[in-house]
């Protein structure tokens, strides 16, 4: 199997790994030539190395722009390294994490929160006070001012707020993690078309590079005519 000798490592790796540093874009050429001074448009290097030093000069990038990384700034420069998706579906993530005292939370809140909840509720609440008025007449066992209904509905609302704001905490974190997930697509979009922007340039000036060089062969070969 042939090989060749990276001018990073002086490690040996096979031919199918090497890539020239005339197809490396500036930004990742500097942050090469940093570490390996010797490095020139001449010099090789493998796709391990290519992949840690374009990382590296991503990483390099963000810190200037925004400071420390974070650990949703690293995520977005791996996943680009990687050609990962990074965008998730956190609802169905969610779902499949919940616990049993969650998934009544959340159901408590859904229902709490309901029409349904509100009139079930006045109608029982109009029910026993025509039972203990009219039918009982205000002689039975919760005659007005009804102290066995306001205890009933004390306990209810006790039991039920903590309930509720159980599943609002969590839905909360839910957003904040949506925001971030949200975040974290935003910075990798921004990175790609700057990337991409790159490639574009050092491609039109590769370009510009041969068609110069093949005018002067021209010139070259005219002027011996």
């Amino acid at each position: 199997m042939k090989t060749f000798r990276s001018d990073v490592s002086n490690t040996e790796f096979p031919i199918t790994e090497k890539i020239s540093a005339k197809s490396i874009r500036h930004s990742i050429l500097d942050v090469i030539q940093k570490d390996h001074p010797q490095f020139s448009h001449e010099s090789n290097l493998s796709k391990s190395e290519f992949n840690f030093y374009k990382e590296k000069a991503l990483s390099e990038y963000l810190t200037k722009e925004v400071g420390k990384l974070t650990d949703a700034e690293k995520t977005v420069v791996s996943s680009i390294n990687n050609h990962e998706i990074i965008s998730d579906n956190i609802d169905d993530q969610e779902n499949q994490q919940l616990t049993v005292g969650q998934r009544i939370a959340d159901k408590v809140a859904s229902f709490g929160g309901s029409w349904t909840f509100i009139i079930a509720f006045g109608l029982f609440i109009l029910f026993w006070i025509l039972v203990n008025v009219y039918w009982l007449m205000n002689k039975g066992f919760d005659p007005y001012p009804f102290i066995l209904l306001n205890l009933i509905l004390s306990c209810l609302a006790a039991i039920q707020a903590p309930v509720i704001m159980m599943s609002q905490n969590r839905q909360e974190e839910k957003d904040r993690e949506r925001s971030k997930n949200d975040y974290m697509v935003n910075l990798k979009s921004e990175l790609e078309i700057r990337i991409l922007h790159e490639k574009m340039d050092h491609l039109l000036s590769h370009q510009w590079e041969r068609l110069a060089h093949i005018q002067e062969i021209q010139l070259d070969l005219l002027s011996e005519m």
